[in-house]
């Protein structure tokens, strides 16, 4: 069953579309990691590992990134560290410093997560069609500025 357009339904139903729209992908996306053989990942460590980025970060800055504290970076690091996804090593800039890099389990994660978003996508032009989706990227893309585009939703959501 399709949902009927209301032009004139209330204002806050927006935002909680948006988020359940956003919440069904990555929902999606954790279900088929874990049958792919990424049983621990959790929504969060996602947003950690694009923080820590192609060429490592420290701790202070993979807080600074995701805008929470430096405790809080330090656990999710520690998590990831611990479920094989990054490591610590010296920072050959400046050895008093540590830097965390992606592992080889760390870089399959990222890589399997952008195919699912692929294939959840595909699934969404499916129902939707090609156009439909297009035209709802580009919708957001208008109404989202760039620098909404942040890997701070953890500490946004006060996490």
């Amino acid at each position: 069953m399709v949902n009927q357009v209301d032009d004139n339904a209330p204002g806050y139903e927006l935002p909680l579309l948006l988020f359940a729209g956003f919440r069904a992908l990555i929902d999606g996306l954790h279900a088929e990691l874990a049958r792919q053989g990424h049983t621990e990942a959790r929504p969060v460590h996602g947003f950690a590992l694009q923080a820590v980025g192609p060429d490592g970060a420290t701790a202070t800055e993979v807080a600074r990134r995701l805008g929470v504290s430096k405790q809080a970076a330090g656990k999710t690091v520690d998590r990831l560290e611990r479920l094989g996804y990054v490591e610590r090593v010296e920072d050959r800039g400046d050895a008093r410093r540590k830097l965390v890099r992606l592992t080889p389990r760390g870089i399959d994660l990222l890589a399997r997560s952008a195919a699912i978003f692929d294939e959840l996508r595909g699934e969404w032009v499916r129902v939707l069609g090609a156009g439909r989706v297009r035209d709802l990227e580009q919708a957001l893309r208008r109404v989202v500025p760039p620098a909404a585009m942040r890997l701070d939703a953890a500490g946004w959501f006060g996490a």
